[in-house]
C-alpha cells in the first residue's frame, strides 16, 4: 500500500521548491505595460500574482529583490508614485502585477480615487490572479489605513497573503512577534491566507521562501 504524500505545510518548502523557485525567478524578467484604465489590460492568459501596499511599503523593492534586478520597478522617492497598475512578464510563465499604492499619495482626492478604484476593478475581475501579496512594514505592522485594502481584499474574495518587508530593521525576536500579532489579526479574515512571510529586500530574508510559495500558489512546473 502507498502511502499518502504529506501535505505541505504552510511556509515551509522542500530544496526542490527553493531551487524550482530560485531558477525560475533567475530567468528573464520584462516591464509589459502600466495601465491606467481597466480596457488596458493584457489578455488573463498567464498566472497572475500581485504586490499591494503603502506608499513606501517597499513594494517595488521586493519585486526586484525577487527577480535579482535593481531596476525591473521603478523605486520612487515620492510616495503614491504608482498610479497604474504595472504588468511584468516573468519567462512567459507568469505576470507580476504592482498595484497603485495607497496612503500618504500626494495627489487630489479625486486622483487618488481614481487610481484606487483602477486598483479594485482589476482585483474583481481578473480571472487569472492566484494571489495579492499584501506588503506590511513589520516596523509598524497593520495599522488602520490597511483596513481598507483588506476590506476590498476580503469582498473581492481573492486568496491574499501579508508579507511583512524591512524585517532587517528589527531588533532580533522582534519580527516573530509582529508576525504572530499580524497572524492573530487577520486570523477571522474570509480571504486572508492564514500565513505571514517576513522579508527584508535589502538583506534577501524570506525571498527563496517567497518564490517557492508564488511557484506553489500558481503550479507551474519548469521545463
Amino acid at each position: 500500500m502507498v502511502e499518502p504524500l504529506d501535505e505541505p505545510k504552510l511556509g515551509e518548502y522542500s530544496p526542490a521548491e527553493i531551487e524550482a523557485g530560485r531558477v525560475l525567478f533567475a530567468r528573464q524578467a520584462t516591464f509589459m505595460l502600466g495601465c491606467a484604465k481597466i480596457e488596458q489590460l493584457p489578455e488573463p492568459d498567464l498566472p497572475e500574482i500581485a504586490f499591494a501596499g503603502r506608499s513606501n511599503v517597499g513594494k517595488s523593492s521586493l519585486i526586484n529583490g525577487l527577480v535579482g534586478m535593481n531596476k525591473l520597478a521603478r523605486a520612487s522617492n515620492e510616495p503614491g508614485r504608482t498610479r497604474e497598475v504595472n504588468f511584468f512578464n516573468l519567462d512567459d510563465k507568469m505576470r507580476l502585477v504592482d498595484l497603485p499604492g495607497y496612503g500618504w499619495a500626494k495627489a487630489s482626492r479625486k486622483e487618488v480615487r481614481r487610481f484606487q478604484d483602477l486598483g479594485r476593478d482589476y482585483l474583481r475581475g481578473r480571472v487569472t490572479l492566484k494571489r495579492v501579496y499584501l506588503l506590511i512594514d513589520s516596523r509598524h505592522g497593520l495599522k488602520k489605513v490597511d483596513d481598507e485594502a483588506l476590506d476590498a481584499l476580503d469582498l473581492a474574495a481573492v486568496s491574499y497573503q501579508i508579507v511583512l518587508t524591512k524585517a532587517d530593521k528589527l531588533k532580533k525576536g522582534e519580527a516573530e512577534k509582529v508576525q504572530a500579532a499580524t497572524l492573530k489579526a487577520i486570523a477571522k479574515r474570509p480571504a486572508a491566507y492564514p500565513h505571514v512571510a517576513v522579508t527584508s529586500s535589502e538583506k534577501g530574508l524570506g525571498l527563496p521562501e517567497l518564490r517557492a510559495e508564488i511557484m506553489r500558489t500558481c503550479g507551474i512546473v519548469l521545463d
